[in-house]
């Protein structure tokens, strides 16, 4: 008898071909049917589901982040409003302003508990 353990069996099923596959296609129907649905509805979901399908493709196809990314690189007015849509700026500056943690800077979260000296 062979006992199946459920988390590593989702994995296998998460990073297996066909399931990959099934996102890349459920991402371009996302896509396609997001500029339907924002004509039909008052709320601005179409971009939400626009933005959801990109993610599935983005994800799971090494071909569109690598077309992205050449696409960016030749238009920066395209990098940079996808920088101020996703404001990676702020993060970039906040990032900056706080110092990165490491063993001999230490960055203390006031919410995260004080830890005893060894």
């Amino acid at each position: 008898m062979v006992i199946v353990i459920r988390s590593g069996f989702l994995d296998l099923l998460v990073r297996s071909q066909p399931f990959r596959v099934f996102q890349i296609l459920l991402g371009l129907l996302l896509m396609a049917s997001a500029g339907i649905v924002g004509l039909l509805s008052p709320a601005p979901i179409g971009i939400v589901i626009f933005g959801a399908g990109v993610a599935l493709v983005f994800r799971n196809s090494r071909w569109a982040r690598r077309h992205y990314l050449l696409y960016t690189r030749q238009y920066p007015r395209v990098r940079r409003a996808v920088d101020f849509g996703l404001r990676r700026d702020k993060r970039r500056a906040r990032r900056t302003q706080q110092g990165s943690a490491s063993l001999t800077n230490r960055v203390t979260d006031p919410t995260s508990p004080t830890m005893p000296p060894v």
